[in-house]
């Protein structure tokens, strides 16, 4: 992972949780970075959340700070007399307003957070915050994921050479309804913040609003995008620019690499599996209907039972609610037809088919036969482990 100019990095272990790990995130901006940021859709939001939208507004960010092992959701006054201290503390550590602090908490919801941990560790992140350190930055945000999730872009635009870095974390509670789980993104190209914030939605569209494990939407998904303009070179500033289709390329491409690690690292989970859904009526109809194959309990644990039971995706379709003909419905296993036009595949051979399950990659495709809409979302296996992570999650 390249250094970005204008970024700075430092973790470190406050005990919020975890103890013999670094639970802080401290992330140091110049002056002048402008942000872009989408969150969840829940109704119940962590009160980082609220704080980060509530400051999203002036475009301008100074700090990043983020902390694992707990959300700091539905903790009432408290969690927001949390979280204010906590940009405090951070403000004053770097000299600049709280409002000019971002924040993410993610971990256990409805614990207090004693945001009086933060004191002294902040300013000690402010002292020693340094451009490298992006694996050690993505471990510190890590709650039950079994890698840091990291991804960098390097491209051109006109001139100038500019690149993009991007951390996630999420394992598990996730379906998310805008964003993801967490995921901080740093550029050091010039770029307006409503332009940022325009591109941001737009690629999360269809990156992390496209990855599912367990259909649960969790109450501190955020999702930040960072530009400090250090990279030189005149701002962008309108969709018009020639410049920018470069950027927004590689955005999206970095964008989907980190949701699909998120969907590869989901709690338990030994398969990534693709979902592609084609011939739906409209893009939205295919989205709806890929999700709910995605979501279902019964296809993901037939995956993990690596049995290519076309049953349980027809159950998927059907339930979705939207448009689609039992008799066009056409479903393969990776590059395996195993049903067509309302039944088994004439030429359906049990053996091929068990072979595409056993691999460490799932394909399921759907042709419903009715229009042009398509779409595709990732997503993993259901297995044991699952159950057992989460049964002991707060023990």
């Amino acid at each position: 992972m390249p250094a970005i100019a204008g970024v700075r990095l430092a973790t470190a272990e406050a005990g919020i949780r975890y103890r013999g790990r670094t639970d802080v995130l401290y992330v140091a901006l110049d002056e002048g970075t402008e942000i872009a940021g989408v969150f969840t859709r829940s109704r119940c939001p962590s009160a980082a959340v609220d704080w980060c939208r509530a400051n999203l507004a002036s475009g301008r960010a100074r700090i990043l700070v983020c902390n694992s092992g707990n959300a700091n959701a539905f903790t009432g006054l408290k969690g927001r007399d949390a979280a204010r201290l906590t940009a405090e503390v951070a403000a004053s550590a770097a000299g600049c307003r709280p409002e000019e602090v971002f924040l993410a908490s993610t971990g256990v919801i409805g614990e207090p957070l004693d945001a009086r941990k933060f004191e002294g560790v902040l300013a000690d992140c402010a002292g020693r915050a340094a451009p490298h350190g992006w694996l050690e930055a993505a471990r510190a945000i890590m709650t039950t994921d079994t890698f840091p999730k990291v991804a960098t872009r390097s491209i051109r635009i006109g001139e100038t050479s500019v690149t993009i870095n991007g951390m996630a974390k999420g394992a598990g509670m996730i379906a998310p309804d805008m964003a993801t789980m967490l995921s901080f993104v740093f550029t050091d190209a010039a770029i307006a913040a409503p332009l940022l914030q325009d591109l941001l939605a737009e690629g999360a569209a269809t990156s992390f609003n496209c990855t599912t494990v367990d259909g649960d939407t969790s109450t501190s998904d955020t999702l930040l995008l960072f530009a400090t303009g250090q990279a030189g070179g005149a701002r962008i500033e309108s969709r018009d620019d020639p410049r920018l289709a470069a950027f927004r390329d590689a955005l999206d491409d970095l964008l989907k690499d980190l949701a699909q690690q998120v969907a590869r690292d989901g709690e338990g989970a030994r398969k990534f599996v693709t979902v592609e859904v084609g011939g739906a009526e409209s893009d939205a109809s295919a989205h709806r209907i890929a999700m709910s194959i995605a979501n279902s309990p019964l296809v993901k644990t037939a995956i993990a039972g690596e049995d290519a039971n076309w049953g349980r995706v027809v159950m998927a379709v059907g339930k979705a609610g939207e448009p689609a003909d039992r008799d066009r419905l056409s479903i393969w296993f990776g590059g395996i037809r195993v049903a067509t036009d309302g039944a088994r595949d004439p030429d359906y051979d049990e053996e091929e088919a068990s072979a595409v399950m056993k691999k460490d990659g799932v394909t399921v495709r759907v042709d419903l036969g009715l229009g042009d809409g398509r779409a595709t979302v990732w997503t993993c296996d259901l297995t044991k482990a699952y159950v057992e992570i989460n049964g002991d999650y707060r023990s």
